[in-house]
């Protein structure tokens, strides 16, 4: 829930703390998944310089598996461009992709004999809940990572 500050400024009603948000856009090109990650990256360090939010050292690299593999997976199912939004909100990162292809992804359960198609048993092991939207352009996959020591 979002609230707004003295001077407008959009704050998180539970911690009253600012909101932070980002989003990127990707062509589907092999750096799309580096540059994800990366982005990722600097926007949990940015959280914690600018906004002094105190992120759990496993959540970094949680979050950034979990972007690496929901970019993996629009840029190989997903003819053309996607979206990255990251939003910080309490103690959650709420993760959402955007892609152009309306097929709904298979979420399978764990099969240690099978090989590949692993990514969303990652991803759904790294979050809370797993949400799939069809959109009129594609879908959008939204998920929640905790981010801050002592968080569920």
């Amino acid at each position: 829930m979002m609230d707004t500050g003295a001077d407008g400024s959009a704050m998180d009603a539970v911690t009253r703390k600012p909101a932070a948000w980002a989003g990127a856009a990707y062509d589907g090109a092999p750096g799309s998944i580096a540059a994800a990650r990366h982005f990722a990256a600097h926007f949990l360090t940015r959280l914690q310089v600018r906004h002094g939010i105190a992120v759990a050292r496993d959540a970094v690299g949680a979050v950034q598996l979990v972007v690496s593999e929901l970019i993996t997976n629009a840029c190989k199912y997903a003819p053309g461009p996607s979206s990255l939004s990251l939003e910080f909100a309490g103690r959650i990162l709420e993760i959402t992709v955007s892609d152009s292809s309306p097929a709904l992804p298979l979420v399978r359960g764990p099969e240690p004999t099978r090989v590949g198609q692993h990514g969303l048993e990652i991803v759904t092991a790294l979050s809370e809940g797993f949400q799939v939207q069809r959109e009129p352009f594609g879908k959008r996959i939204k998920v929640r990572v905790p981010l801050v020591p002592g968080s569920p």
